[in-house]
């Protein structure tokens, strides 16, 4: 997630991925960031960068794609990938394919935290996040969801990482961040 708002080059990288979604359907996976959604990349020049180039049009079709991707997938049966993290809603991973799309992201629920929530060291169960949306959520709630699920590893961004990739809960949580020269 979060292919936009990333850069001076954000319609090319949007363009250029769902190129390869389409040419290799099988192959490429893209997963839906908290910054795929009007009301953030309107705020951090996405919007100002469409509407500049091109046309709002062009910005609503855009908006139409990301109200459609999906939040999660399962790699191997073992690995769970979202942008954000987890969430006290996600009692199970049906939880997760009811959510219904195309759709907006709400303040709050599973959807949100999806995109939005972080892991924290210090963090025992989940805590409101200082983002002022969704949550903190400690090592236990990454064992605790892993072995409910019986999966062995959880796959997320939404956080720079200084060397690329962070590791958390035992290395059972990883963190990718891939925007060169970010900070």
């Amino acid at each position: 997630g979060d292919y936009v708002d990333r850069g001076k080059h954000s319609v090319e990288t949007i363009t250029l991925l769902y190129c390869y979604k389409i040419v290799y359907p099988e192959n490429f996976f893209l997963l839906r960031g908290n910054h795929e959604c009007a009301s953030i990349n309107k705020m951090y020049g996405f919007f100002d960068d469409v509407k500049r180039r091109y046309n709002i049009k062009l910005f609503k079709a855009f908006t139409d794609v990301f109200n459609t991707m999906p939040v999660c997938c399962v790699v191997s049966e073992k690995i769970i990938c979202m942008h954000g993290g987890l969430s006290p809603d996600m009692t199970s991973l049906a939880t997760v394919n009811e959510i219904e799309r195309p759709c907006d992201v709400p303040d709050k629920g599973i959807l949100c935290d999806l995109l939005w929530a972080d892991p924290e060291d210090e963090v025992r169960g989940f805590l409101e996040s200082d983002r002022g949306v969704s949550y903190l959520f400690g090592e236990d709630i990454v064992s605790d969801f892993l072995d409910m699920v019986d999966m062995d590893l959880v796959v997320r961004a939404h956080q720079v990482m200084e060397r690329g990739y962070g590791f958390f809960a035992n290395r059972q949580l990883v963190t990718i961040f891939s925007a060169p020269n970010y900070c």
